[in-house]
């Protein structure tokens, strides 16, 4: 389907904006990716979860859509877990790097086009750097490395509405060294001692600082302008602000990304996550406990510039709402009736309405509840195209952003105990239908008497045991 009017809020100006359908080219998307040097958490996976489903609707809604990450795959916290390890940088990158990808997938995401390594763009990197030498816009620290002068892009700070004097507050991450310009002045290239990680360039022996990469990717792949930046709300200062001075003093051009969308932040319980606190929530541990679409539904349950505070409650409410929508479509096959008429025009409606106003899915998931509820009092009525109708609807609509109910198989050994439980329960014989109700139970499936006899139903998203528990 073509869907136009899609409207997004533009990090940059501050304003809801119509989001460009590019003429005869694919929409140009990049998103800040990974640092491998651990295991991905929920914090990372909700803004990875929320831009798949952002380029899964798009495509739906008739974008082309040219989906780029980076993967930053040499950096400090890579070389000092590697010291740690007594290993080499590049395994722990690549065991990590494996993890992420590996991660992701179990995750249902799946809608990037190209991952790009740092490490396999240096000659681009040092293009770039000496393109910023060369417009005297990087000056050189003797035995430290090249550094941009933000002196030379007074409009430093535009996209986050901050300036350089606030550059080494807490939140931040800029390159240290009492040799700078300027407080705010972040490494280009970085020089490398002999035992250390590094390539032979013209630059010197060395590796890329943390912001150059990102404009080196992007401008091979898409040029020195795109259409669309994302990532996660923290990285908008410095790591977004460097981008910008980067590729415009580069260029020349303005502006470098014309529309920005910002993920909110993640918390556990209210506290920031982090190992100190031991709070910290890795995708693979989730996974383990809980089904991957469970992480899904509640990235879904909150419009994506939101903070968003993940707890126990929170898991469960996510379990409730995916199994009261599996519970409601297994009553409509269940039904028989002569009633036709469904409001799902109305509803998609409302549900793609909802995702084209700066893809506010809280507003789209209640699209859902209201359509059940609309259905609810006539559910045991409906005909067989009526059921058909609502059915392909909902599931059509949840799985343009990747939510798949799965379908209820129900093996014919129990199907013949609910059925000799139905007999029991007419003959008045209620000690006997408790106690297939209750075997019912323990094999963990819930029985619902209804107009049209007994619904037999399993719960299709809980908690996990892990393996060799002793809960």
């Amino acid at each position: 389907m073509a869907i136009e009017g899609v409207k997004i809020f533009n990090s940059l100006t501050g304003e809801k904006e119509e989001l460009v359908r590019p003429r005869g080219r694919a929409l140009k998307l990049f998103v800040c990716g990974p640092t491998v040097y651990d295991y991905p958490h929920i914090g990372n996976a909700r803004t990875f979860l929320n831009f798949d489903m952002f380029v899964k609707f798009l495509r739906v809604a008739g974008y082309d859509v040219n989906y780029l990450q980076n993967i930053t795959d040499i950096d400090d916290k890579i070389i000092n877990r590697a010291r740690d390890e007594k290993t080499t940088w590049d395994t722990i990158s690549r065991k990590y790097e494996r993890e992420y990808l590996l991660n992701m997938r179990s995750l249902g995401i799946d809608s990037v086009n190209i991952y790009a390594k740092a490490t396999d763009y240096i000659p681009q990197i040092v293009s770039q750097v000496k393109t910023l030498i060369r417009k005297k816009c990087a000056y050189l620290i003797e035995n430290d490395g090249y550094y941009f002068d933000l002196a030379t892009f007074p409009e430093y700070g535009k996209l986050s509405r901050r300036t350089t004097e606030q550059a080494e507050d807490a939140v931040s991450r800029i390159d240290s060294s009492d040799k700078k310009r300027n407080r705010g002045d972040f490494a280009l290239w970085k020089f490398s001692e002999s035992n250390e990680p590094g390539w032979e360039t013209e630059l010197g022996y060395g590796r890329p600082g943390w912001h150059i990469e990102d404009t080196a990717i992007t401008e091979y792949f898409f040029g020195p302008q795109y259409d669309l930046h994302g990532g996660a709300q923290d990285l908008k200062f410095p790591h977004h602000e460097a981008e910008i001075a980067q590729q415009e003093s580069a260029s020349g051009k303005k502006p470098f990304v014309k529309q920005w969308m910002h993920s909110g932040f993640l918390t556990v319980n209210g506290e920031k996550m982090s190992k100190s606190l031991n709070n910290f929530v890795s995708v693979k541990d989730f996974v383990k406990k809980y089904p991957p679409e469970l992480l899904r539904m509640i990235v879904f349950m909150h419009h994506y510039r939101a903070p968003m505070d993940y707890s126990d409650s929170l898991v469960e409410t996510a379990q409730k709402n995916l199994n009261d929508i599996a519970m409601f479509l297994a009553r409509v096959k269940k039904s028989s009736g002569k009633i036709s008429e469904v409001p799902t025009g109305e509803f998609l409606h409302s549900f793609f309405e909802s995702l084209k106003d700066d893809f506010n899915t809280p507003k789209a998931l209640a699209a859902v509840f209201e359509l059940m509820n609309k259905i609810q009092p006539n559910i045991w009525d409906l005909s067989w195209r009526a059921r058909q109708k609502i059915t392909e609807t909902i599931e059509g609509a949840l799985g343009t952003v990747g939510i798949h109910i799965p379908k209820q198989k129900i093996g014919l050994k129990l199907k013949l105990i609910a059925l000799k439980r139905e007999r029991y329960r007419k003959n008045k014989q209620f000690i006997q239908s408790d106690a297939l109700r209750k075997k019912l139970d323990e094999l963990g499936y819930i029985i619902e008497d209804t107009p049209k006899g007994p619904l037999l139903f399993k719960p299709i998203y809980v908690t996990r045991t892990p393996k060799n528990s002793s809960e």
